[in-house]
């Protein structure tokens, strides 16, 4: 039977950081019980020194690197930190291994500690362009080729220094400084949600006369009541001129109830063009 995985170890910061402090000795500059995980700051040249014992150590045992990060500080002397997430599976506890650092100032790669390191700090050098000596591979892994500057730097444009497009001309991609359209410079970045103090293009639509069916916008007392007299129209004649009767007040006098109902001899309409015959027909 497999054996139940370790709780999480949290309330157990206190006496991590008095392992660690009693096992790192000289290298640990300070350490922290910050946002419940422990945080270690460890001298640049002791790095590799420190999380060795951080995972060898009984008590410690941090058997993982799972990432390392970096953090800029510009206003700091050492404005880089490069932090090393670490994670043991036997306490299943986590702590980060802070080391500051420059741009011009090395820091000693843990890649013989941990050979999944190289990706990583290959990420922090592209990003923050922190060195890392002992990298065998230490060159850009996201940015393109020819990519000028560090993109996670706090200072480094947000439009970068250069562009990339496809040249017709040349039939291939070419780099060209940046070139920014003017409105594109004067972005606003108010919530359009929020609504603007300015008229936006499109909003002229919105006075346009509203469509057949909409609600109206007369006010209640300009609205023609449903009741109200209207306005007496003439009545449709019928579709059988001329033989149709002129003198019907509306489409509903239909003869009904009449003696004859419009059918005598006389009521039929003279034809000039109808010649009576000997002994009559049917329409004579």
């Amino acid at each position: 039977m497999r054996a139940p995985a370790p709780a999480f170890a949290a309330s157990l910061n206190g006496a991590t950081i008095e392992a660690a402090t009693a096992t790192l000795g000289s290298a640990l500059i300070g350490a922290v019980d910050q946002g419940g995980e422990v945080a270690l700051y460890v001298e640049r040249t002791e790095v590799v020194r420190a999380l060795t014992a951080l995972r060898d150590t009984p008590g410690l045992e941090y058997q993982q690197l799972m990432d390392i990060a970096g953090v800029d500080y510009p206003e700091r002397p050492e404005r880089f930190e490069v932090v090393y997430c670490l994670l043991s599976l036997t306490r299943n506890h986590r702590l980060h291994v802070h080391v500051a650092t420059d741009d011009v100032k090395p820091v000693p790669s843990v890649t013989g500690i941990w050979p999944v390191a190289g990706w990583l700090e290959r990420e922090v050098y592209d990003m923050y362009g922190v060195l890392f000596s002992g990298n065998a591979d230490l060159r850009r892994i996201l940015t393109d080729y020819g990519f000028r500057g560090h993109p996670q730097r706090k200072d480094f444009p947000l439009s970068g220094f250069v562009e990339m497009r496809y040249s017709e001309e040349e039939k291939r991609v070419v780099y060209q400084p940046v070139s920014l359209a003017q409105d594109f410079r004067n972005f606003d970045f108010q919530s359009p949600w929020e609504g603007a103090e300015y008229i936006l293009p499109g909003d002229e639509k919105a006075k346009l006369p509203e469509a057949k069916g909409a609600p109206t916008p007369l006010k209640a007392d300009e609205i023609q009541k449903a009741d109200a007299v209207k306005t007496p129209t003439e009545a449709p004649k019928t579709s059988s001129e001329p033989y149709g009767k002129t003198t019907a007040e509306g489409s509903a006098q239909t003869g009904a109830g009449e003696a004859h109902g419009g059918n005598t001899a006389e009521s039929k309409p003279a034809a000039a063009d109808v010649t009576p015959t000997k002994g009559g027909g049917q329409n004579q």
